[in-house]
């Protein structure tokens, strides 16, 4: 990470609301992810919110990102994305069933050509 131009944040950063076990622990991050956001993302938080003015190059870039997601090119451009994403986006609902109710109307009686005749 040492090709990174990007200011380290003051503190760590974690998100201990959505995130309470860490961000590698979560499943949705990789270790270098989670190094990335803990080293950075205090930094990157005050740039989205306007709270810290950019510095160089990299930083300017990353606030039109923040703006246009479809410009990201670096590491931690799209890593930020998807914290960004994923503590704040709807969490996704999985069910088994395919149908979500059945039809009212419906009748579930026997089938008269599934029933058999003596």
């Amino acid at each position: 990470m040492s090709d990174i131009e990007f200011r380290p944040g003051k503190k760590r950063f974690y998100d201990n609301v959505k995130f309470p076990r860490g961000f590698a622990k979560s499943g949705d991050f990789t270790l270098g992810e989670e190094e990335i956001l803990v080293t950075y993302g205090d930094t990157m938080l005050a740039l989205e919110s306007g709270q810290l003015e950019p510095d160089n190059a990299e930083e300017k870039h990353f606030i039109k990102v923040v703006e246009n997601p479809g410009k990201a090119k670096t590491k931690l451009e799209r890593t930020w994305l998807k914290y960004t994403q994923l503590a704040r986006g709807r969490k996704r609902f999985h069910t088994l069933n395919g149908r979500s109710k059945p039809d009212a109307n419906e009748d579930f009686s026997e089938d008269e050509s599934l029933v058999e005749e003596d």
